[in-house]
Order: structure tokens, then C-alpha cells, then sequence
């Protein structure tokens, strides 16, 4: 499942194009898309390839798998991150949902959603869903009702209070992409394909959204 590449320039350059043609599928079939974008590393030199596509951005309405609550300027802001490295060139003219505004209904209106982006942590956690956390019971039911869940100060890296998507929002997506780098999380990744207990399994073992993993060293 996993497809490999040389570097970090090859998988962004193709994890863009992947995204791109998600979004432009929406455009096309329906005159809008909806990205759910994602903080980490990885996707920082997705954001760059994919803010400069021309793309009907004005119709294009994004989201994030979470957010810290942490001021907007703060490092540790994923909103930060999308502002500085997507909505930057004809980006710029997409609509802005962050998770910590918008009400549910809003999110609503956003599914399915085109392509979902999600990194992953050493500790198998995707998006906010973070193990450990009280939240982790709703949070990871795949036929849930709540698209978003609080998790606490005391969880993650850095251990700031989340708001997050559930797994029952990112499953409302017709495909899912997951950045990955390192050694040590391509191990992650087959020790929950091997059954480990891990937030990401529940993202692999499914079958209602495709999912494609990118790797690079």
C-alpha cells in the first residue's frame, strides 16, 4: 500500500497532482470541491505545488483535519501554516473554514469531501486522534455522529489543548492521502497493518474511502 519515493520533492510533486485532480473532479461535477488539509512537515511543500495550480480556488472551500488552540500566529498553528504556504498566488481565492469558528452544520455542507490530507505521529496518531486521550471512544467511532471532538491539554506534541475530526467525519470523503517520512513511521505503518491497536489502522482497514500513503526517507 505504501508507494515510495526518492525524496520529499517526489512525493510532494505527486501527492499535489493527486490532490489537484481530487479537487478538480469536485470542480467539474459539481462547480466546488472541499480539501481537509493537515499541519506537520510533510505537507508544507504539498501546500506550495498546489498554490500555484489554476484552479477554480474561488469554489475550492478548505478545512483542517485539527487544530491546537493556540494563537494564530503561533508556530504551532496549523491555520498559520495553510496561510503561509497555500493561500498564498491563485490559492489565495479559496474559502477559509477554520475548525476552531465553524460549527458543525458548516462542516457539513463541506461532505463528502473531496481529498482529505493527514500526516501521521510515531504513535500512530492521525489528525487530533491522539492515543490516550479521553476523547478517543467517540472520537474513533467510524459510525458516529459528531464530526469533531475536544481532546485535552496533556496529549500530542506539543501537549496543547485540540479540536479535531472524528473518524466518522474523515471517513465523508471520497479519498484520503497520508504523508508520511522516515524509517521509523514506515514501521508504524506495517505494524498496524499487521493489526496494531493504532488510530492509523482504523484509516487503513477501511473500505469506504481509498487511501493512498506516500513515503519518502
Amino acid at each position: 500500500m505504501i508507494e515510495a519515493f526518492a525524496s520529499g520533492d517526489e512525493l510532494a510533486d505527486t501527492a499535489a497532482s493527486a490532490v489537484a485532480r481530487q479537487l478538480s473532479q469536485g470542480l467539474s461535477d459539481r462547480g466546488r470541491a472541499s480539501l481537509v488539509g493537515t499541519g506537520g512537515r510533510s505537507p508544507g511543500p504539498v501546500y506550495d505545488r498546489l498554490s500555484r495550480l489554476d484552479l477554480d480556488w474561488a469554489h475550492v472551500a478548505v478545512t483542517l483535519s485539527d487544530e491546537r488552540h493556540v494563537d494564530v500566529e503561533s508556530p504551532n498553528s496549523n491555520a498559520r501554516l495553510l496561510r503561509e504556504r497555500l493561500f498564498v498566488g491563485p490559492a489565495a481565492a479559496a474559502q477559509f473554514l477554520p475548525l476552531t469558528d465553524y460549527a458543525e452544520p458548516a462542516l457539513q455542507k463541506l461532505m463528502p469531501f473531496d481529498a482529505v490530507m493527514l500526516g501521521m505521529g510515531e504513535d500512530g496518531h492521525v489528525a487530533s486522534l491522539i492515543p490516550g486521550s479521553p476523547v478517543m471512544d467517540q472520537a474513533m467511532d467510524p459510525h458516529g455522529q459528531a464530526l469533531t471532538a475536544e481532546s485535552p491539554q496533556g496529549f500530542g506534541s506539543p501537549p496543547v489543548a485540540r479540536i479535531t475530526l472524528t473518524l466518522s467525519a474523515l471517513l465523508q470523503s471520497r479519498a484520503i492521502f497520508l504523508l508520511i517520512a522516515g524509517e521509523a513511521k514506515r514501521q508504524v505503518i506495517a505494524q498496524a497493518q499487521a493489526g496494531a491497536d493504532l488510530p492509523v489502522r482504523a484509516i487503513l482497514q477501511q473500505d469506504r474511502v481509498p487511501v493512498r500513503i506516500f513515503w519518502a526517507p
